[in-house]
């Protein structure tokens, strides 16, 4: 089903406990794709692919939306670069009236092991400039996240190159199958609630 940036986000055909954003975090552009901070992105490229739904150009935003086990997902891939994230995920949680306990936002971590994955209510940015501006668009820490664990492999002063290259071959064998995972876990989110997710997967 193809998203839009009009009507079938601001319809009633779903109640408000049933509508979620989903919000991946990333770089526009050819020389951003595949690297590691775009792997919010790459989460819901997969989910649009495997609903075969295709994304728009909404505001501040590609945006799209599928409904699956009675529960309708907006997806949304911000195009303000990292650094104002917060401006899309402000207009979507807005358009969609929905409050942020309802969003989730799927992002790279530096301080996890890569592969690892952790949901989590809230939390602190980090360090990472998309949650910085989400936390400062919002006035709260306080709403749910996906942490794709990168790993920290780069000398003193690197970060930057660090989270804007590719994954290395190695990790390219594991990469779908977490990616996949991840999607699993942003789904579960809306349909068995955040606490029964984390229980879950969390302690895998």
């Amino acid at each position: 089903m193809a998203g839009s940036s009009t009507k079938p986000f601001v319809g009633n055909e779903v109640t408000l406990d049933m509508k979620y954003l989903l919000v991946g975090l990333g770089n526009i552009g050819p020389e951003y794709a595949n690297t590691r901070h775009n792997i919010g992105f790459m989460v819901l490229d997969y989910l649009a692919k495997k609903n075969e739904a295709t994304f728009d150009t909404g505001r501040h935003s590609f945006v799209t939306e599928i409904k699956t086990k009675g529960r309708s997902f907006t997806l949304v891939k911000p195009t303000t670069y990292m650094n104002l994230s917060g401006k899309a995920v402000s207009h979507w949680l807005n358009i969609l009236k929905i409050p942020a306990n309802q969003m989730l936002v799927i992002t790279d971590d530096l301080a996890l092991p890569f592969g690892k994955l952790r949901m989590r209510a809230k939390g602190s940015a980090g360090g990472h400039n998309g949650l910085k501006h989400i936390e400062e668009t919002l006035g709260s820490n306080e709403y749910p996240r996906l942490r794709f664990g990168v790993d920290a492999q780069f000398a003193k002063g690197r970060q930057v190159d660090y989270v804007l290259s590719p994954f290395t071959a190695d990790e390219q064998v594991e990469l779908s199958l977490l990616i996949e995972k991840a999607a699993d876990m942003s789904i579960s989110f809306g349909t068995i609630g955040l606490e029964r997710t984390m229980n879950f997967y969390n302690t895998k």
